[in-house]
C-alpha cells in the first residue's frame, strides 16, 4: 500500500511536465531554403511578361529610396556602394579603415571603358529610381524601396560604370537612353527587363516599343536571367 499518495501524484506530475521539454529539445529546425534559381528565357519571351501601364513620376524624390545602406555584410564597414565596387572590380582594390578603397581597376560595361580612378565611377541603378517610382514603387513601403535601392541579391539591379554615362543617362528609361554599342546595349536590355520582372515593375508604351525593337533586331539572341524578387 502506498502510504504517501499525494507525493506519488506530485512526482508523476513533475515527470509529465518534463516530457514536452524533452520533445521540444529533440525537434530540429527546418533547413534553410536554397537560393532561388534564375528563370532563363529569351529577351522576346521575357518582354511578353511585362505589364504596360502609363507611368507618372509625380512626387518622386531620391530620398524615398534610402541608399546607400550598410550593405550585405554590416560587419565589413562598407556601404552597398563600396560593396558593389569591390564585387565588380576586375582588379581588387585595397580596403583600409572604415572601408576606404584605393587602387583597383574596373571596366564599365555601359561604354566598355577601363579605369583605375574611383572618382570616375558611379554605382548606377540600371532601372533608375525615378522610373521605379513611376513603375509601381510609389506604392511600396519605405522598407521595400530601400531593399530595391540596395539590391545585391541580383547581379543585374546595380552596376559599377563610368560617372559620365550615368550623367548622360540622367534617370531616363531605356527608350530615352541606352548604351551606344550593340553588345552593351543588349546586356543592358536584358538587365533592364530582368530587374523589372524581379521587382514586379510595369513599363510604359515607349519603353515597351524600344524593348521590342531591340529584341526583333540586334538583341534577338539576348538571354534574360530573371531572379525572383523579395515577397511583396
Amino acid at each position: 500500500m502506498n502510504r504517501h499518495p499525494r507525493r506519488t501524484v506530485a512526482a508523476l506530475s513533475f515527470c509529465l511536465a518534463l516530457v514536452p521539454v524533452a520533445l521540444a529539445g529533440s525537434v530540429r529546425a527546418a533547413p534553410a531554403q536554397p537560393p532561388a534559381e534564375p528563370v532563363v528565357m529569351q529577351l522576346e519571351d521575357a518582354i511578353s511578361l511585362l505589364v504596360e501601364v502609363e507611368e507618372d513620376r509625380t512626387g518622386f524624390s531620391p530620398t524615398a529610396f534610402p541608399h546607400w545602406n550598410e550593405g550585405r555584410d554590416p560587419a565589413d564597414g562598407c556601404t552597398t556602394e563600396n560593396e558593389v565596387l569591390r564585387t565588380e572590380a576586375v582588379d581588387e582594390p585595397a580596403v583600409s579603415g572604415s572601408c576606404a578603397l584605393s587602387g583597383g581597376r574596373w571596366v564599365s560595361y555601359y561604354d566598355n571603358q577601363s579605369t583605375t580612378q574611383l572618382s570616375s565611377l558611379a554605382v548606377d541603378h540600371v532601372v533608375p529610381l525615378a522610373d521605379a517610382w513611376a513603375s509601381g514603387a510609389s506604392a511600396w513601403t519605405a522598407e521595400r524601396r530601400e531593399a530595391y535601392a540596395n539590391d545585391q541579391d541580383s547581379p543585374y539591379t546595380l552596376a559599377a560604370v563610368t560617372r559620365r554615362t550615368v550623367q548622360e543617362k540622367a534617370g531616363r528609361d531605356i527608350s530615352g537612353w541606352q548604351p551606344a554599342e550593340t553588345g552593351p546595349l543588349c546586356r543592358y536590355a536584358g538587365d533592364w527587363v530582368g530587374t523589372k520582372l524581379r521587382w514586379g515593375l510595369s513599363t510604359d508604351k515607349a519603353e515597351l516599343e524600344a524593348l521590342k525593337m531591340f529584341a526583333d533586331n540586334m538583341c534577338e539572341t539576348t538571354v534574360v536571367r530573371h531572379l525572383p524578387g523579395p515577397a511583396q
